[in-house]
């Protein structure tokens, strides 16, 4: 070693010990107070102007009484619904902390990024914040909120609050100013209104944090349940006003859905519920569930191409199931007294699974799904459960810590590494128990008495009851003596098992692939703009960008060393389209020749030969008619 590179090694070594001398020497961090049950002393004034729509800026002023002299404000992180720690706090800027007129220093926590400490002057108990939240404007930076006509409020991204307190015991009282001539819902109560800006009743945070705002230019109101003492409305915001239009049918179809939930659960958890449905290109399709209302965006052709585009129509009936489950009755480890304490995700496969098998029961037994769309669905789902590698080494229950794992992005092969099963899977799960019961019960019984005596407790009341593996167990036995136990760690812990189709099985249908797909196949395709031809060569297209997506883990694609990402020029030399691949599929079962893709990937082009002669396979459901059609009971309305 030459001196000069001797003098500079000794050299780091005396910085890096310095700075390890310097951190040592720095105070400690006083814990952050754990949250206790007991009224805040103070309460919080938030006002939001969302009215800067174009450049989807929300600015934000809040006044904080009864604080302390050392203060830590946390910005929410657990959001309720996504079971994950992703509050955006990359979307708060310019941060300013003051009181009585002087900005106060603030220093973030060096462990918890959510949290913000601020030394409060003596005898000063009032903190006012100003702060900027940057709604994406791009789907290239995240999940758009904001159209030109359209915006979505969640209060979770505009708040700060003091640590220390549940979250039901901190009052709020909001405002929030939206563009001229904007209408609004909410399940907020109005406490008065001047010109664009509307003030709501002091609400808790844990209530103001569940209860969104959505507001566009244009905009419809239907009362799902007229004259009802607890109204129940579809609230609708669209880019363009024919997007609006609802034919008696599918108002039809809209107010059997809160009757069938009715008559399932046997009761209600909301003084009124609201379903807000965005109708736009630029918000991406999603759900997200609150106590008294659901967030909903889908496409503006939602009510305009009905009859084509049955794909998706259980996104209404699944949130909806969610104010009794996950709401009202909740995993106990997926409650929690505020915000930012962490969530217990054991339980999804409830919280979510089920709830995912009765928002395609509701879709069928109210009308939004025929029942040959509900069992087409379900061979989809079936289908794809059959074909998931990941089941050779990773548990379904495993798959309920996906939104810890990952919550912000998805897998490139989600065959293999499984993501969040216990969705689909979930709801295949609950169609095993519920036949089981029907089954063994000889029709007597069914999972629709679970739901009923385990869901619609407590008629009326909002206050959340908490549940645990052996409180549902419990309940099984109570409808059905049987061992809930043993089958359910079976269908959730056991791993290289094959998919949980008993249910279908039992309920009268197999799964079969043919050469054609379903109408309901197709609308899946062209709501999500793919070529879906995983259960064939194993690939599933965007076709927008002519780009591979998803490859099926040990496929014939995946053994032609495809990946997602990869875009495809050619098809056995003709200029890729979904339709041209198909036919190339098709040839080659008779040719017995490989079909032969010119691929590119980053910027390397190459040929790859996908060796398959099984032509075109589609998942359906096939009547055994050896078996009661047990499953036609289940989709059938209730009277």
């Amino acid at each position: 070693m030459s001196s000069s590179i001797l003098a500079i090694s000794v050299w780091a070594v005396a910085v890096g010990a310095a700075a390890l001398d310097a951190h040592a020497e720095q105070p400690s961090q006083s814990p952050i107070a754990q949250p206790v049950d007991q009224a805040y002393p103070g309460q919080i004034r938030l006002q939001v102007d969302a009215s800067d729509v174009e450049r989807r800026i929300v600015h934000v002023r809040e006044t904080i009484t009864g604080v302390d002299t050392d203060t830590v404000l946390l910005y929410p992180k657990w959001l309720p619904g996504t079971h994950s720690p992703i509050g955006p706090i990359d979307c708060v800027a310019g941060l300013v902390i003051s009181a009585d007129g002087k900005h106060l220093s603030w220093v973030r926590d060096p462990v918890d990024v959510y949290a913000f400490r601020v030394k409060m002057p003596p005898r000063l108990h009032t903190l006012n914040l100003e702060f900027d939240y940057l709604s994406p404007t791009s789907s290239k930076v995240g999940r758009q909120q904001f159209t030109p006509d359209v915006l979505i409020l969640e209060w979770n991204e505009v708040v700060f609050y003091p640590a220390g307190y549940f979250s039901s015991r901190i009052p709020v009282d909001a405002s929030v100013t939206l563009p001229d001539q904007w209408a609004f819902a909410s399940p907020l109560e109005t406490a008065s209104s001047s010109g664009a800006t509307t003030e709501f009743k002091r609400a808790s945070l844990e209530s103001l944090v569940d209860s969104p705002v959505y507001a566009g230019r244009y905009t419809a109101r239907i009362d799902l349940v007229p004259g009802a003492s607890v109204p129940v409305r579809l609230n609708l915001f669209a880019d363009r006003p024919e997007s609006l239009v609802v034919q008696p049918a599918q108002l039809e179809s809209h107010r059997n859905l809160v009757q069938q939930a009715y008559k399932l659960f046997g009761s209600h958890h909301f003084a009124h519920y609201d379903f807000l449905l965005s109708l736009s290109e630029e918000i991406p399709v999603r759900g997200l569930e609150h106590h008294q209302s659901s967030s909903n965006s889908d496409d503006p052709k939602y009510f305009v191409d009905w009859d084509k585009s049955p794909y998706l129509k259980d996104l209404l009936p699944h949130e909806l199931v969610h104010s009794w489950n996950g709401k009202f009755r909740r995993p106990r480890g997926l409650w929690t007294p505020n915000l930012n304490v962490p969530m217990q995700d054991s339980l999804l496969w409830v919280y979510e699974g089920q709830t995912q098998y009765w928002g395609k029961v509701l879709a069928a037994r109210s009308g939004l799904w025929g029942k040959q769309q509900a069992l087409d669905e379900l061979a989809m789902t079936a289908a794809y459960g059959e074909a998931l590698a990941g089941r050779r080494w990773r548990s379904l229950q495993d798959t309920t810590n996906d939104p810890l794992l990952d919550s912000a992005h998805r897998r490139s092969w989600p065959t293999w590494q499984r993501f969040r099963d216990y969705y689909q899977e979930g709801a295949l799960v609950w169609l095993d128990v519920d036949t089981l019961i029907r089954e063994r019960s000889q029709g007597k019984r069914s999972l629709d008495d679970f739901a009923r005596s385990f869901f619609g407790i407590r008629d009326g009341d909002v206050t959340p009851v908490t549940y645990t593996f052996e409180d549902i167990v419990k309940a099984l036995n109570d409808v059905e003596p049987y061992d809930w136990a043993g089958l359910l760690r079976a269908r959730l812990e056991r791993v290289d098992a094959p998919a949980p189709l008993d249910g279908l099985r039992r309920g009268g249908y197999r799964l079969t692939f043919t050469e054609a797909a379903s109408d309901f196949f197709e609308s899946a395709e062209k709501k999500r703009k793919r070529t879906d031809l995983l259960f064939s060569i194993g690939l599933d297209i965007d076709e927008k960008e002519a780009t591979i997506v998803d490859v099926l883990w040990d496929s014939p694609a995946f053994n032609a060393k495809l990946t997602e990402n990869t875009k495809i020029v050619a098809v056995n030399g003709i200029a890729y389209s979904g339709d041209i691949l198909k036919d190339a599929i098709k040839a080659a079962a008779v040719s017995k020749s490989p079909v032969e893709l010119i691929v590119k990937t980053g910027d390397r082009y190459r040929v790859a030969r996908v060796e398959y002669r099984g032509g075109l396979r589609y998942p359906h459901l096939e009547r055994d008619p050896l078996r009661p059609a047990l499953l036609d009971d289940v989709l059938a309305a209730r009277k």
